[in-house]
């Protein structure tokens, strides 16, 4: 995994957070850290994508250094998963979505806390063992019924993209499974139980030397874009505004693209 880059990024972060004296941008119903005359505190719980897992750890680890007395609790799923949960009443403070579908579940609910913001955008990346056995080379690679393949749940994500970017090729793709997330595909790939998986770049640069990453053309006719947004009941509305604002900051888009994202506008 790539934890050692985003571990230098989490101190520029640090640093920018020292230098808003200890988390004064973040501004929520309680007010900034620095007008109630103290640092954060009590149990923040985000719920985010699990294409965010690597990067929203580190960003976390960061507000933990900046506020000692805060504890961070994430759930991490496919976006579907995460949407259910909270409309079924789950307690949360963030919500990050993979795409604008599910956040509107959640905001057609009324549960979010203000409109939710675009923090990043992400484009998929087919991912093979390192050795390749299966000597994928393109998407085309998904109609071959030789080879064992791995692709999204359509109602997920990186499922929902998938599709785009097939029909995009005009490819009649046969994968062999469909996965609940896309870091249970990228899996399938890590312990060489499938040929390929189409996943997120982001998941093949987090993965390191055990997968290798194989960039396709259409992939830019599906780009994911991820919201964010603070939820009305939060029971930790001060954290949660100082998380979401961390992840929108210039450190945090600096983070985000050191782990592969795309900027919100891209």
């Amino acid at each position: 995994m790539k934890r050692p880059r985003l571990m230098v990024l989490g101190l520029t972060v640090l640093l920018f957070l020292a230098a808003c004296g200890g988390g004064n941008s973040a501004t929520g119903a309680g007010g900034s850290s620095g007008s109630s005359g103290g640092k954060l505190s009590g149990t923040l719980t985000v719920f985010a994508a699990s294409s965010l897992t690597e990067v929203f750890g580190t960003l976390g680890d960061t507000l933990k250094a900046d506020n000692p007395g805060l504890k961070i609790t994430f759930n991490f799923a496919g976006s579907p998963a995460l949407a259910t949960q909270l409309t079924q009443g789950a307690p949360a403070d963030v919500f990050a979505s993979a795409n604008e579908t599910q956040m509107k579940v959640v905001t057609d609910a009324g549960l979010q806390a203000g409109a939710p913001g675009i923090f990043a955008g992400n484009v998929l990346e087919i991912a093979v063992p390192k050795d390749n056995p299966g000597h994928v080379t393109g998407l085309a690679d998904f109609a071959k019924p030789e080879l064992t393949l791995a692709v999204c749940a359509p109602d997920v994500p990186c499922g929902a993209a998938a599709k785009k970017v097939f029909a995009a090729a005009g490819i009649q793709a046969k994968p062999d499974t469909e996965e609940e997330d896309v870091k249970a595909a990228l899996t399938k790939v890590e312990l060489g139980e499938v040929d390929a998986a189409l996943v997120y770049a982001t998941d093949v640069r987090a993965a390191g030397a055990g997968v290798t990453g194989i960039p396709f053309p259409e992939a830019g006719q599906a780009v994911t874009r991820y919201p964010i947004c603070r939820l009305t009941a939060a029971p930790n509305p001060r954290a949660a505004q100082a998380f979401v604002d961390l992840v929108r900051s210039d450190a945090g888009q600096r983070a985000l693209e050191a782990a592969g994202f795309r900027a919100p506008g891209s």
